[in-house]
């Protein structure tokens, strides 16, 4: 079953004189099934920020639409839109988003507490996530007294204590150096392997290969694909490495 659908997804920005157009999505169309740990590619301008807004109703189209468990986004009011995400998205940034005013406790209940959860759905959802990320040390530290490696594991807390359909994550090794990126790629593997949906943007070409799946976007439309399959983390980095060389060198258009 298609978690995510998005078909002929078009963006066009005009220029606030009106006097020029950039069309920064031409025609994009893919799937994301229930469960699947995807990730998108491609060289800055390709359109990848662009899409990423779209899919957390961040922004709307200018044509072709989105659907998230069979919901068009474009239906949803200007004025739930932040409910619906905080319902059905969980999100991880390069750099974090956190409050600093908040403790890293407070960080994460944040969405349960917007969402009006009382004290006692709060405790119980917040043990096993903190558990599973070994963060139940750090829970009253502030931000600013934790590691980047902490923090991002803060972050991907906050994600998933709303229990969303999906989970869409943007340069989340960005920020990170070698060692607490590969710690965060190994955790999201292993949350994905526990059913979680993943929809991950990154220029990492070691993080997209921890990936079920890799979409490239080139010139506002999906260029290539690669299933992993049964390719191991080294196969898939090479083959990812590979298609990059394609795309940069503008090759021709694959399916």
């Amino acid at each position: 079953m298609s978690m995510l659908e998005v078909t002929h997804l078009k963006k066009v920005y005009t220029t606030r004189f009106g006097g020029n157009q950039i069309q920064a999505l031409s025609d994009v169309t893919f799937s994301v099934e229930e469960g699947e740990y995807a990730a998108i590619m491609g060289e800055s301008g390709s359109g990848k920020t662009t899409l990423l807004n779209i899919l957390a109703a961040l922004d709307k189209p200018t044509g072709g639409e989105v659907l998230l468990n069979g919901k068009n986004l474009q239906t949803v009011k200007d004025k739930e839109r932040s409910a619906f995400r905080r319902d059905n998205l969980g999100f991880v940034f390069q750099d974090f988003n956190l409050l600093d005013t908040f403790t890293v406790q407070d960080n994460i209940l944040l969405p349960l507490v917007l969402s009006g959860c009382n004290y006692h759905q709060m405790e119980s959802r917040l043990q096993p996530v903190v558990e599973k990320l070994g963060i139940e040390a750090i829970l009253k530290k502030y931000p600013y007294e934790i590691s980047g490696g902490q923090k991002q594991r803060t972050a991907v807390a906050r994600a998933l204590i709303t229990r969303p359909k999906m989970i869409l994550a943007d340069e989340p090794t960005g920020a990170l150096d070698s060692r607490a990126a590969d710690n965060l790629t190994r955790l999201f593997s292993e949350i994905n392997a526990e059913g979680q949906t993943i929809l991950m943007v990154t220029h990492s070409i070691r993080a997209a290969s921890s990936a079920g799946r890799v979409l490239f976007i080139r010139d506002g439309e999906v260029f290539h694909q690669i299933y992993k399959g049964s390719m191991s983390d080294e196969e898939m980095f090479e083959k990812i490495s590979n298609t990059l060389t394609i795309l940069t060198r503008g090759g021709e258009r694959r399916g």
